[in-house]
């Protein structure tokens, strides 16, 4: 039963701990109640991917620590919608939590298919919801309206108080042509508009293009009409929780005569999901990859991952032809029915050419209307910023040049106030006028391979400067008086083998170490950790001087048998030399 929450002294606050200045790793916090003593309400838990300046990390997270610490007012968690950017970190952050979840069938369907797959993590209780339902946490009376996105069962939130109503858009488009599931409930705003709102947070993807996006019916028309008109084979890649771009191929090759043979995990695992939930019913079952070997190159296509650029999808490896069961031959089809995430474009690219190297054809969003997106462009926001009529918009889910751009749009539109924001600062959305008030600790975790760290922690900083200057680790052992008995011996690691004058950097150090070592007297040689920061900087000086970069440089200088300090470990590939 719904219920209105009571008034009680306070304030109405929102904090984002992710997403806002950066796309993805959506996180945001609503709080009711006097400053001390403020219920929580968390919209979203996600993720976003590690790159080139984060080697070896596979995710980033949002630094749950500030809610973490007051875990005991956390009223629940409410998901909008099943992408990973709004759900990735919820497997593994809900154990610091321990908050109810709610989530659509789609969304919890697919939470509960990925933690079957990973070992070791807990089970998630999740309750779930249905779009358009209503229901109290604590002083939050809850209610989710559909609206139109890239994958089934996307939600605004709507969270009503006593000081009032927000509403957290989640990842929208006005498409009354969504392919499946329902379409935006453009009706239901108008009369939540009427009830009067005061505040807004809004994505900001879109806000710098004009107009309105395409919809996904215009998508599937099209890929019908590319893949009738091939000759030979056709692979679609797209974003695997993309249901309906992928019933859109089915459906297009169905009409062509073909069968799909689906590769890929991540994608067979939304399909399962999918199919369970009744998205893919009236559909002929795809075939595994084995079928594709045994089937006429004008008789198939394959729907597959990678469309980013990611080395182990099936794209990456058919490109490459390192894929046991499937190839491509010249005069074949790759349709990029998907857009290129900012900082993929030179995976991508890389793929791209590839293909094009083996006489594959290729075509993308920019040839052809094979992808639309699943944010809202300008005149998308106007009419829905006209339904609701807010007193306040706050823009979020952005780049900071997406988030100023909604935030002028918005004033353009005559919202009376606008609050620009980042994450980690607390807004008061009522009483008074808004207004940041505050800031709250915030941060970044790094999955890196089974470990989830703090970046202070991860030894992220040694490996940007390792990928950039290689590293070296010299070793040296003395006795009692100062005296050396074994070494120095030196590793080498991503360094050139020689200089530009031909001589090995490996010569180059050992010189330099021997030389810091003669110069040091012999009495104070016993101090292992004075040995070790002098041979430290000898090595590194030398490399800088013949190379021009400075490399990282550890030292383990014994005494009596007693280390001075840990170093970086061998890895293979280095080299070594004993003197």
């Amino acid at each position: 039963m719904t219920r209105t929450p009571e008034r009680s002294a306070g304030e109405l606050v929102f904090l984002p701990l992710g997403g806002v200045g950066e796309i993805g790793m959506n996180m945001g916090l609503y709080g009711f109640g006097p400053a001390r003593h403020r219920k929580w309400l968390m919209v979203d838990c996600g993720v976003t991917f590690g790159n080139e300046t984060t080697p070896g990390v596979d995710v980033i997270l949002p630094d749950p620590a500030f809610i973490e610490a007051a875990r005991d007012d956390l009223v629940g968690i409410v998901l909008t919608h099943a992408h990973e950017d709004h759900i990735g970190a919820v497997l593994e952050l809900w154990p610091r939590l321990r908050a109810p979840v709610f989530a659509t069938p789609f969304t919890a369907g697919l939470l509960e298919a990925k933690a079957g797959e990973e070992f070791g993590l807990e089970k998630v209780p999740i309750t779930v919801m249905q779009q358009g339902a209503r229901w109290t946490l604590g002083p939050f009376d809850l209610e989710l309206v559909p609206v139109s996105h890239s994958i089934p069962e996307p939600n605004a939130l709507v969270i009503r108080t006593a000081l009032g109503t927000v509403v957290h858009s989640g990842d929208w488009k006005i498409d009354p042509t969504p392919g499946i599931g329902l379409a935006i409930d453009l009706a239901r705003f108008a009369e939540i508009g009427a009830e009067g709102v005061r505040a807004f947070v809004c994505d900001s993807t879109n806000a710098i293009r004009a107009g309105r996006s395409p919809s996904e019916q215009d998508v599937a028309r099209s890929l019908v009409d590319f893949i009738r008109a091939a000759p030979a084979r056709v692979a679609v890649t797209t974003f695997a929780s993309n249901v309906a771009r992928l019933r859109a191929v089915m459906l297009a090759a169905a009409a062509a005569d073909r069968e799909v043979v689906v590769m890929g995990r991540s994608m067979l695992r939304v399909l399962d999901v999918a199919g369970e939930l009744g998205y893919l019913d009236g559909l002929k079952p795809p075939l595994d990859e084995e079928a594709y070997g045994y089937l006429p190159r004008e008789k198939v296509v394959a729907l597959l991952t990678g469309s980013q650029g990611e080395p182990r999808a099936a794209l990456a490896r058919i490109a490459s032809d390192d894929h046991r069961r499937v190839a491509l031959s010249p005069g074949d089809l790759v349709i990029f029915s998907s857009r290129t995430i900012p900082g993929n474009e030179k995976a991508v690219g890389a793929i791209v050419n590839a293909l094009a190297t083996r006489g594959v054809d290729v075509l993308t969003d920019r040839d052809a209307l094979v992808h639309v997106s699943g944010h809202p462009r300008r005149d998308e926001l106007a009419e829905l910023y006209g339904l609701l009529k807010p007193e306040v918009s706050i823009p979020v889910h952005g780049e900071p040049l997406h988030l100023a751009e909604h935030a002028k749009f918005a004033r353009s539109l005559g919202v009376p106030e606008v609050v620009s924001l980042t994450d980690g600062k607390i807004v008061r959305l009522a009483p008074g006028p808004a207004a940041v008030v505050g800031e709250a600790p915030f941060g970044h975790l790094y999955r890196d391979g089974r470990l989830l760290l703090d970046p202070e922690e991860s030894g992220m900083a040694d490996r940007r400067r390792i990928s950039f200057a290689g590293a070296i680790v010299v070793s040296v052992g003395l006795d009692g008086a100062g005296d050396v008995v074994h070494g120095p011996e030196v590793v080498l690691l991503g360094i050139p083998e020689h200089d530009a004058d031909g001589e090995p950097f490996e010569d180059i150090v050992v010189k330099a170490v021997e030389g810091a070592l003669v110069s040091i007297p012999r009495p104070r040689r016993r101090d292992a950790a004075l040995v070790a920061e002098a041979l430290r900087r000898a090595a590194r000086s030398a490399v800088a001087e013949r190379w021009g970069k400075k490399p990282v440089c550890r030292v383990v200088a014994t005494t009596d048998a007693v280390a001075s300090e840990a170093v970086v470990e061998r890895q293979g590939g280095g080299k070594r030399r004993r003197r």
